[in-house]
């Protein structure tokens, strides 16, 4: 508890961080709540296509005659699971490929780097519509695909932090008595190395967001569902007659983006033991 309140005072004395945080609980109830108290299909024709905002609906409707509205808030529960999970995903691969090649070194450390450099050669947007062209683009294929190609550097992250603490005291300590080495992986090295971890799995929601935005840009996402990119892949044909239905859902990236970054840059002042003074 102690430990958490210290967490707090530090995180909360970055004033963007802490208002980044609020803006990104706000986003999050959005799309929790959102699709309850807004209960409009976004699929749905209610209107004639192109209204203006605040006409007869709060933010307009699309080319096709949908509440916009609507295509925000479900999109909102859209875009952030993918993000979440995509950066989950990712943080586990790329932790557990990290540490063992950390930990244990030589011809196994050979072979893990060489793989994730390996991702790291080819650019990483090519790779995710690649993947996502090839199979099936539903949730779970834009999901995959956005996890494999954020790995690799959450894995060459990880593995320093094994390094550096892998011939510490504690650790010769634990093999001196016996402890196994999955027992020192887990429960000695990983708390110790996780914060550095941690702040770059939240800056990773991000570019799995944007991410996201760019493979349904271009028509390779869920066809049954609405997310802030498929909305602005339907509005660019009409960018300079309807300009509002594409900034509205990209203004919610941004916001999206910037708080999440905000939020990131905060626990890592609040995790860095060099930024701690």
């Amino acid at each position: 508890m102690k430990r958490f309140h210290i967490f707090w005072f530090r995180f909360r004395r970055n004033r963007a961080a802490a208002g980044g945080a609020v803006v990104l609980a706000a986003i999050l109830a959005l799309a929790a709540f959102g699709p309850v108290l807004y209960d409009v299909d976004p699929f749905e024709m209610v209107g004639r296509p192109f209204m203006l905002p605040f006409d007869r609906y709060p933010l307009g409707t699309d080319v096709a005659g949908r509440d916009i509205l609507a295509g925000i808030v479900h999109g909102a529960r859209v875009s952030l699971m993918i993000g979440v999970l995509a950066s989950v995903a990712a943080t586990i691969v790329g932790v557990t490929f990290g540490a063992v090649a950390g930990y244990y070194g030589g011809k196994i450390d050979d072979i893990l780097m060489r793989t994730t450099e390996f991702f790291l050669c080819i650019p990483s947007f090519v790779l995710a519509v690649v993947l996502v062209a090839i199979f099936q683009p539903d949730v779970v294929t834009v999901t995959i695909a956005i996890a494999v190609v954020s790995w690799p550097s959450v894995a060459r992250l990880a593995r320093g932090e094994f390094i550096s603490h892998r011939d510490r005291e504690y650790v010769l300590g634990c093999r001196a008595i016996g402890m196994p080495d999955w027992e020192i992986i887990l429960l000695q090295i990983m708390p110790n190395a996780l914060p550095p971890i941690i702040v770059v799995s939240s800056l990773m929601v991000a570019t799995a967001i944007l991410t996201e935005s760019g493979l349904s840009f271009l028509g390779l996402s869920d066809p049954n569902l609405v997310s802030w990119g498929y909305m602005i892949g339907v509005a660019r044909t009409v960018l300079r007659s309807a300009w509002w239905m594409a900034a509205i859902p990209g203004a919610m990236i941004l916001i999206t983006v910037l708080a999440i970054n905000l939020v990131g840059e905060g626990l890592n002042d609040a995790l860095n033991p060099k930024l701690r003074k």
